[in-house]
């Protein structure tokens, strides 16, 4: 569905992203994973075209940066860690901007899905009882759940996700991951996204792409790139008795 070869992006002398290559196909859900500087914001950046960089990015075989935005907005839908909002929208009305690319131009009307799809994202996300406060007056993680919930409503067939459980509590994170799960497990959908935490990694990923120093370090199916080997070399220590050490907390 989605294929990246070569990619490279660079800020000046900086090069944060370095000659990488990636694919995602259906029904898979690809983790980006390593440590903070690896150059896993900036991958997900070039994809949704906000950084330039080399390289060829494809959609089903077609050169993804001439497709029109309105149909790559069709196809995938990105949720960054860089969502701001200045207005005072409505939940509503952030949820409703990812239908926009359904629209007959920015004038037209709703699409004949958009009542269903916004209804749906809302009851998915929790945010349904919150529908007609302001951003503004949000917690970081209900402004999270916020433009998850436009990116449900856009029902793009790939779903782009930078820290997706960023400044939600436990229940939510819990919630999100099952949700984006069972999205996943519809025909033709696939998704890409950026964890910290390698147990969630470990646990939802199909496949994973190990990142280090902009460079890939390890990818394939994600238990066998994120083995303690790969680990402890790109994070240079002992992860996997850490995760045990505090696992035993429990017992």
């Amino acid at each position: 569905m989605l294929k990246g070869t070569h990619i490279t992006v660079k800020y000046g002398a900086l090069t944060a992203v370095d000659d990488l290559s990636f694919e995602l196909r259906e029904g898979q859900w690809l983790m980006l994973a390593g440590p903070n500087g690896a150059g896993k914001s900036t991958l997900i950046e070039a994809i949704a075209q906000g950084v330039p960089s080399r390289g060829a990015l494809e959609w089903e075989g077609q050169d993804l940066r001439r497709m029109k935005a309105s149909l790559l907005a069709r196809r995938i839908g990105v949720l960054s860690q860089k969502n701001r909002v200045e207005y005072s929208y409505t939940v509503e009305e952030v949820v409703r901007l990812g239908r926009y690319a359904y629209r007959a131009g920015l004038l037209g009307g709703k699409d004949r899905e958009e009542e269903k799809r916004v209804e749906e994202a809302l009851e998915m996300t929790g945010m349904t009882a919150l529908r007609q406060a302001s951003m503004l007056t949000l917690s970081g993680g209900e402004t999270q759940r916020a433009f998850l919930a436009q990116v449900f409503a856009q029902n793009p067939r790939v779903l782009i996700l930078d820290e997706p459980a960023n400044h939600l509590d436990l229940k939510y994170q819990q919630r999100l991951f099952s949700l984006i799960e069972d999205w996943r497990r519809e025909p033709g959908r696939a998704v890409l996204s950026v964890v910290h935490d390698l147990s969630l990694a470990r646990k939802y990923g199909t496949h994973a792409l190990l990142m280090n120093r902009g460079r890939c370090a390890a990818q394939g199916e994600a238990a066998e790139t994120l083995s303690p080997d790969n680990l402890r070399r790109v994070y240079e220590m002992d992860v996997q008795a850490w995760m045990r050490g505090l696992l035993a907390q429990w017992e």
